[in-house]
């Protein structure tokens, strides 16, 4: 995609700070949200990695980057908690170690875009494998 990726774990991990550690990612995530804009503002194209698990949540970044003149992907994909989890633990590098529950818990919290949600994002330029 010739895209610069932004994943709050990716730099939360290099700078060794917890996973864990909501402030910092906060912080992290509202450093790369203004990277992100200046990349955009540039013509160039950004991959948001974050969760973005409320609706809230994505139709501010998709407004923000409409308001810049930017095409909107969301790639969402729906993958079964079992696979999820034994990802995660093959994974290794959360500390704590994420549990079953911590996932169960997690699914109630997310908001699964519905049909009309995704059908204000532009079409997929990339297909996902």
């Amino acid at each position: 995609m010739g895209a610069i990726c932004f994943s709050a774990d990716e730099w939360m991990d290099a700078l060794g700070v917890n996973l864990w550690n909501e402030e910092v990612r906060e912080r992290i995530e509202g450093l790369q949200r203004g990277l992100a804009k200046q990349i955009l503002k540039l013509g160039g194209t950004v991959v948001i990695e974050w969760g973005s698990w409320g609706k809230s949540e994505r139709d501010l970044l998709r407004t923000e980057a409409r308001d810049l003149g930017a095409a909107v992907e969301l790639h969402f994909l729906d993958v079964p908690l079992d696979i999820l989890f034994d990802r995660v633990r093959k994974r290794n590098v959360e500390k704590p170690a994420i549990t079953r529950q911590d996932f169960e818990r997690w699914d109630k919290q997310f908001q699964r875009p519905s049909a009309e949600e995704l059908k204000l994002f532009d079409p997929p330029s990339v297909a996902i494998p």
